[in-house]
């Protein structure tokens, strides 16, 4: 049971691993949502997630026997880490299985805390199955990420944590994958104020929680696809989905693209890396019907690797027309090129990357292509310049962006 006793053991308990994360308050964020936006930031937890919560107080409730014995998990990433730290500071030896799939960094992190790391699958389920059938054959303790009262009640002290920041908070965000975490905060916060709304915030191509809700029952679904890979879960857990049923009082599904905006938010205006998953619940406040209330968005997590970073602040840039390409055919002779050049700077454009190809046409000097990809500071000034060349007669055509 996620009875109030619990959490409030719980909490006094994950002190002893969790840093001290006190919430936000985000100017920005407030203005374009026209809410009071408070951050909760677990992004900067030791192990990069709130996942340690969960996993230490899991440990904790374990008997002495089962502990010895030895912990095994399956994790793509942040339960890895978690379970890994956690199992460190108890002093006993951990296995987390993870998929093959798995970036290295997250795996050198994992063995980093002292567990022992083996690679099974292409994926997460392929990887529990694995797990499960090793702690069946060895004897060892198996944790689940988020299908486990306990690790949920951990997970929930978040909850405790946000009230004692902001005792009249009206909504929390929370992240949603295989639920625990959503599971364990929901249930808390109405247990210390039934009035707070909780709206859980999944993946639109992962929306497992927002279909099984809406059947009454958990539903599995055949393929996940997003980019929030720690929320790319088939269905959510059934021993946590009835405190779900009872204490989410709404689901928001986000696409893909509205993740890439939220993080050059974070980036930009506060400094800090989330991970997509964690972003979710940024990405939620453009789909509030409300305004006016004070609201907490979780940042579950903030461990992303810096090939993924790239492409998503890229892909951002792109998205806001800070980046943008054009293409237009100019006669092959001298001083076209420093003509087109000087439109560009006359509009504060900046040319970062220039493509030239003579042979567009049999008769190159009637026209040769010249693909230009510059930076501007948004949709207007990409306009402005599109406009600029249009009017100096170089009929420019934009095009997906060259990087």
């Amino acid at each position: 049971m996620l009875t109030l006793e619990k959490f409030e053991e719980a909490s006094e308990i994950v002190k002893k691993v969790t840093r001290e994360t006190r919430l936000i308050y985000s100017e920005y964020l407030s203005g374009q949502a026209e809410n009071k936006v408070y951050l909760k930031p677990e992004n900067m937890q030791l192990t990069g997630a709130y996942k340690v919560r969960g996993a230490y107080y899991k440990i904790s409730s374990l008997t002495e026997e089962e502990r010895q014995q030895g912990l095994i998990t399956a994790s793509a990433g942040n339960h890895a880490q978690g379970v890994a730290y956690a199992a460190r500071a108890f002093g006993v030896k951990a296995t987390i299985v993870m998929p093959t799939t798995t970036p290295l960094i997250k795996v050198e992190r994992t063995k980093s805390y002292g567990a022992e790391v083996a690679l099974y699958g292409d994926a997460y389920d392929e990887s529990c199955d694995f797990a499960r059938q090793e702690a069946e054959e060895k004897g060892y303790t198996f944790i689940h990420p988020f299908d486990d009262l306990a690790v949920a009640t951990g997970q929930g002290t978040i909850a405790m944590e946000i009230i004692q920041d902001l005792p009249l908070v009206d909504y929390i965000l929370v992240p949603v994958g295989g639920g625990g975490l959503a599971a364990g905060v929901a249930t808390l916060a109405k247990q210390l104020n039934p009035h707070i709304r909780v709206i859980a915030v999944e993946p639109a191509g992962a929306n497992s929680l927002e279909i099984s809700l809406e059947k009454g029952e958990v539903c599995t679904l055949p393929q996940v696809t997003t980019i929030a890979d720690g929320t790319a879960v088939k269905a959510p857990g059934e021993k946590i989905f009835p405190y779900l049923q009872e204490n989410i009082d709404e689901v928001i599904t986000i696409e893909d693209d509205e993740l890439i905006v939220a993080f050059l938010d974070m980036v930009e205006n506060h400094k800090m890396v989330v991970e997509n998953s964690g972003l979710l619940t940024v990405a939620a406040l453009r789909h509030l019907d409300f305004t006016g209330k004070k609201v907490v968005c979780v940042l579950s997590g903030g461990n992303m690797d810096v090939i993924t970073m790239a492409s998503v602040v890229q892909h951002g840039l792109i998205q806001r027309d800070r980046i943008f390409t054009v293409s237009v055919l100019l006669p092959d002779k001298p001083g076209e090129l420093v003509r087109v050049s000087s439109v560009i700077a006359q509009h504060q454009g900046n040319v970062i990357k220039l493509d030239h190809n003579q042979f567009v046409s049999t008769n190159r000097r009637a026209a040769v292509e010249l693909k230009i990809t510059m930076e501007a500071f948004g949709t207007n000034h990409k306009r402005q310049l599109v406009n600029a060349l249009e009017q100096a007669g170089f009929r420019p055509k934009v095009i997906r962006p060259i990087l």
